[in-house]
């Protein structure tokens, strides 16, 4: 999977393709026009991108997903934080935490993760 960067509305329409799925081609384009007042062509360019990058399928005019939404956003951290903090998570984490206080709570739920990374 290449680039995962995906626009606003591009992650809109991929969240409705996974909410529906399997739809319709024919579907996406009424929800492109109704939700986003795209013309059709406009939501088939649209889907036949999200296709090309390896999240979705569309078959005989019916649209699956080749990866789970959890799959897509998981992928798509891992890649925010490999270009941006040159893949440290710790680094991320300082940087995330000098501009929002972690509650205690939250401090807890991570302690939690590392220690299952742990085992």
């Amino acid at each position: 999977m290449s680039d995962l960067k995906m626009g606003t509305a591009e992650a809109r329409f991929a969240d409705i393709i996974w909410e529906r799925e399997p739809i319709t081609s024919g579907q996406m384009a009424k929800i492109g026009a109704e939700e986003f007042n795209w013309k059709k062509s406009t939501s088939h360019t649209v889907l036949r991108r999200l296709c090309e990058r390896g999240l979705f399928k569309n078959e005989d005019g019916t649209v699956t997903s080749l990866i789970s939404r959890e799959e897509y956003y998981a992928r798509h951290s891992e890649q925010y934080v490999e270009e941006t903090f040159g893949g440290s998570l710790p680094a991320f984490l300082a940087a995330f935490g000098t501009r929002k206080k972690l509650t205690d709570q939250e401090i807890d739920e991570l302690q939690k993760v590392i220690d299952g990374m742990r085992r």
